[in-house]
């Protein structure tokens, strides 16, 4: 299991998109036309073989609209985690008696997501790709663009009242152990980890980070500085998020 995707809501789609694409120097993104199924509209970013999603609401009455009125503001919103046997993973779901909100099976991909109620913090996407280095969600052309400043997304944090709690229902979804680092939780995945921590910011339970592998330091700097983003050790606000940089 690896964490492949994290989504972010944001009321200006636009805006958000322009900043974080001068931020992490990207050129190009993919717009899905299946989101239009949950009434948004989007932009996934390609960085390495992950993959940063923007969704806006396009129309009335949608869960993300929800979560944008209940934390006040842009913000995380969905983390996608790709596996080699969804089988297994849709029966242990059942099991435990998550809810599964949206599932799909096509020729090359077969996905789930789940209730964000059961799950605590976000909306949890669990997909298995064929052949498995692909990325469906990623659009057609995704392995010949992507960002220029950033290699990788290598973590997600999810802030929550009772950190240990969520951290232990996410482990028990995905059937994985847990490590202790004081107050953050955390679930290690192949080249990548998810990490609960206490909130911190007054808005509730969600996605409060993401940390990326930089590959252009001076990139980042430089961007940062034209966009007048001011730097809390190494990580940026964007988007109603922590962006963390680790070289």
């Amino acid at each position: 299991m690896r964490l492949r995707q994290v989504a972010l809501v944001a009321e200006n789609l636009t805006a958000s998109r322009e900043q974080i694409f001068r931020l992490l120097g990207l050129e190009e993104d993919y717009i899905d036309p299946g989101v239009a199924e949950f009434g948004l509209g989007n932009s996934v970013m390609c960085i390495g073989d992950s993959f940063l999603e923007i969704v806006s609401p396009i129309a009335e009455n949608t869960t993300a609209g929800r979560l944008l009125a209940r934390r006040k503001g842009d913000g995380g919103y969905m983390v996608l985690v790709q596996v080699e046997n969804l089988d297994s993973y849709s029966e242990r779901t059942e099991a435990l008696k998550i809810r599964k909100i949206w599932e799909v099976e096509l020729k090359d991909t077969r996905a789930f997501h789940l209730h964000p109620k059961d799950m605590g913090g976000a909306i949890v996407s669990i997909d298995e790709m064929t052949p498995p280095e692909s990325w469906r969600w990623g659009g057609p052309n995704w392995s010949s663009t992507g960002a220029k400043f950033v290699s990788a997304i290598s973590a997600v944090d999810i802030q929550a009242e009772d950190p240990e709690k969520m951290a232990r229902q996410w482990s028990t979804v995905f059937d994985k152990d847990l490590r202790n680092a004081g107050e953050e939780w955390q679930i290690l995945l192949e080249k990548s980890q998810i990490n609960f921590v206490p909130i911190s910011d007054g808005r509730g339970n969600g996605v409060s980070a993401i940390e990326f592998i930089v590959s252009d330091r001076i990139g980042i700097n430089s961007a940062a500085r034209e966009l007048g983003l001011n730097w809390e050790g190494e990580e940026l606000y964007i988007c109603g998020t922590r962006f963390r940089f680790l070289d």
